[in-house]
């Protein structure tokens, strides 16, 4: 009895030192993302891996435009019918990537290249960045998902991260988003809490004990277990725990696929967008996005095939099955060591650190002359060919800024795809693109374009994730602690620990401690030795059970003692535990009102950014409005100079049209005067002849001479010009006058001339 008492003390105390351990720990400040290492100025950077994939082509009679030459070189001819250039010569490009893969190539295979480094990174605690690009119909939703018995890139991260992580996670709600894209880490009381509360409300499955296959029948069997694959290098003295978030970009709007939104059947309302937004350490978010906290890679198929059934396809003249939306598939990985004991986290915030992994299903570009697009098909493809075109202005400034030593602003912000993935290429982390590429000549056009992006792309450089220790803990603290709890249960298999306690064994050993019995067996009624020395070994044993009664009632008082001071001690705690669980609840209630602030600053926020948006688009419209109204005005401007110099150039003409009809008329009417003048001169010749004449007879019959007066001579045009200037009377009156009329006629031609 006296070692069971010892044991029961034993077990007591080691229970109240583990209660009192626990609640003075506990705690439940925020634990932030833990800051990097300052960045160096000659920070090691590598370039953005670019993978290309071949799609078999759809039927065998169909023509191909590319063919693989090499692992990593891939070459395009122009189809038939097609001339690439001006000398009717088929124009044949090549385009070397990473690597190539072909049409032969299996899900696994293209795993082991592409994605596996970066779930090995992931568990590293690095962030990485895997996205399809390519046209519509080239194969990449396969690419990122694949079909049942095929699984793409995305279940196989996921099987791959929880075969790495799966005996090291911590229990749910351990781990809680601080809904500021960081964690929260909880105390085992508020942990429990939290799950009971789960439990009781059944909202969230439980984690399947075994490997089972997924609930809906389209993600069945995706990855066999011959398939199944896992990473050597995972830290044991870590806790894991796994969220997941689903988002699709549609018409440059973010809906969350993983929000459970109230159903009204009589109003029903159209799902939110969410908004973009910044942390602490200038990582872009999405501000109220739904994160899940997963166990296996059931649960974590089962979230991803909710949201999967909400995102938006539609059937395309090019694709049954196109996607309508870029799809974000976040996995994010929350980390933190163990204690020095190797039992609990590690109640520190800063040893807290979160990475996180990206699976983008970019929707394929398309041109609308060939999907033959209408309506709302329409406006999404024109957002989705947007967002596409800022992506390659982004990679093209981005690898100017790098290659030219230039410092051009990138314009993330024109699309949500590149402001969402902004830290990728400005922080650091790695970037991967696999380009999938339809080989059949009709897409070809197309073709060309992804090509030279993907080119470009390569040159892109982003900067290399470093190492970051977790803590300076020495390794191996959980594996000593299992091979203590493991040798500790099997001493007390071996003792009959304190659940196995046998009454009659240790009934035996305390009969074995005292003195042994002499024989007692009398053979002769005179024998006055036996009883003697019997009666002398039972006052021995006699005074030894005293003894040993002694004994066990001084170490009942004293542990009866211990027990009322430990019972003082545990009131004590208690009274000081209802102190601080009443600070606790003021605590709550000021955390209550804070988060009601918060919340009415957020619902203000968001007010006043959607004003900021409508603020936004009516610029947009008034700066259209203005350079539309600036193009008119300076196309009327250049009318009205092209009309005032015409009207100028004719001006001229008309001018020089004007001076040489004047030239002429001045000399027609100098012409006509001098042809009048002479027409005077002889007329007045004539009548001064006719009056010499006149005169010879008058002085002949007068003087009655018989001699005939000799002829006079003819005057020259200036001897009549000058008799006609010096001639006075009636001749020289109509001379005078008709040169005055033929003036008058010469201007008046000339002022006709002149107004016409």
């Amino acid at each position: 009895m006296y070692h069971i008492f010892i044991f029961i003390f034993i077990y007591i105390l080691l229970c109240l030192t583990l209660i009192l351990f626990c609640f003075m720990t506990c705690s439940k400040g925020k634990t932030p993302r833990r800051h990097g290492p300052k960045k160096a100025s000659n920070i090691d950077k590598d370039p953005v891996g670019v993978y290309c994939r071949i799609r078999p082509l759809g039927a065998e009679d169909e023509e191909c435009c590319v063919e693989m030459i090499s692992s990593s070189t891939i070459q395009i001819h122009a189809p038939d019918g097609l001339k690439a250039n001006r000398n009717g010569e088929y124009k044949e490009t090549q385009y070397s990537f990473k690597k190539v893969f072909g049409i032969n190539t299996t899900q696994m295979e293209l795993f082991e290249d592409v994605a596996r480094p970066l779930v090995e990174d992931l568990i590293h605690c690095k962030n990485g960045l895997l996205f399809t690009y390519g046209v519509t119909g080239s194969g990449k939703t396969f690419t990122m998902t694949g079909s049942p018995g095929e699984g793409g890139l995305l279940p196989r991260s996921l099987d791959m991260l929880f075969n790495s992580i799966g005996p090291f996670q911590a229990k749910r709600f351990v781990f809680k988003p601080d809904d500021k894209n960081g964690m929260e880490i909880q105390g085992q009381v508020d942990a429990l809490l939290e799950r009971q509360k789960r439990d009781s409300q059944q909202s969230v499955p439980k984690t399947p004990s075994s490997r089972q296959k997924a609930a809906d029948p389209e993600f069945a069997d995706m990855i066999s277990s011959e398939e199944a694959c896992k990473s050597e290098n995972v830290d044991e003295d870590c806790c894991y725990s796994v969220f997941v978030s689903y988002i699709e970009v549609y018409n440059n709007y973010i809906y969350d696929l993983l929000e459970d939104a109230p159903f009204d059947p009589i109003r029903p309302k159209p799902p939110q967008s969410k908004i973009l937004r910044e942390d602490q350490n200038h990582n872009m978010y999405v501000a109220g996005c739904t994160e899940v906290e997963v166990k296996s890679t059931e649960e974590a198929f089962e979230v991803f095939w909710k949201g999967q059934k909400k995102r938006r396809i539609a059937n395309t003249q090019l694709n049954r099955e196109s996607s309508r939306s870029h799809s974000v598939f976040t996995v994010k990985l929350a980390q933190a060591p163990l204690d020095a004991d190797g039992d609990h986290i590690l109640q520190d915030k800063n040893q807290v650190n979160v990475s996180q992994l990206c699976l983008v299903d970019l929707a394929g570009s398309e041109r609308t002359s060939r999907t033959r697009a209408e309506g709302s098909r329409l406006r999404e493809a024109g957002n989705i060919n947007q967002s596409l075109m800022t992506l390659r202005t982004c990679m093209e400034v981005l690898r100017e800024n790098q290659m030219c030593g230039t410092n051009k602003m990138v314009p993330y912000r024109d699309s949500k795809v590149t402001h969402l993935f902004k830290n990728y290429f400005d922080g650091e982390g790695k970037v991967r693109m696999i380009v999938c590429v339809n080989p059949k000549a009709d897409d070809y056009d197309e073709t060309m374009l992804v090509m030279r992006f993907a080119e470009m792309t390569q040159e892109v450089e982003v900067a290399r994730p470093v190492d970051r220790p977790i803590c300076g803990l020495a390794a191996g603290r959980r594996h000593r602690n299992q091979v203590f709890r493991d040798e500790l249960s099997r001493r007390l298999e071996e003792q009959g620990g304190p659940s196995n306690a046998d009454d009659h064994g240790l009934l035996n050993q305390l009969i074995e401690s005292l003195p042994a019995l002499p024989p007692c067996e009398l053979v002769d009624p005179a024998d006055d030795q036996t009883l003697p020395r019997l009666m002398e070994v039972l006052e021995r044993r006699h005074r030894v059970r005293q003894m040993m009664t002694e004994q066990y009632n001084k170490t009942a008082s004293t542990l009866a003692s211990m027990l009322q001071q430990l019972d003082g001690q545990i009131s004590a705690k208690e009274t000081f535990l209802h102190d601080q669980r009443n600070r606790l609840g003021e605590k709550d209630k000021v955390i209550i009102n804070q988060r009601t602030e918060i919340e009415r600053l957020e619902k203000k926020s968001k007010t006043l950014e959607y004003k900021i948006d409508i603020l936004q688009k009516t610029t947009d419209m008034y700066e259209h409005d203005k350079r539309s109204l600036k193009h008119e005005l300076e196309t009327r401007e250049q009318r009205l100079q092209r009309e005032l110099s015409e009207r100028r150039r004719m001006e001229q003409r008309m001018h020089g049209m004007v001076t040489d009809t004047k030239l002429k008329w001045e000399k027609e009417c100098e012409r006509r005067v001098n042809a009048k003048q002479l027409e005077m001169q002889n007329k007045l010749w004539v009548k001064d002849e006719k009056l010499k004449q006149l005169k010879a007879i008058v002085t002949e019959s007068s003087g009655g001479g018989t001699e005939r007066p000799e002829k006079p001579e003819r005057p020259s045009r200036e001897r009549d010009r000058n008799i006609g200037q010096k001639t006075r009377g009636g001749g020289q009156a109509v001379q005078f006058t008709d040169i005055e009329t033929l003036k008058q006629e010469c201007a008046s031609a000339s002022r006709y001339s002149m107004s016409g």
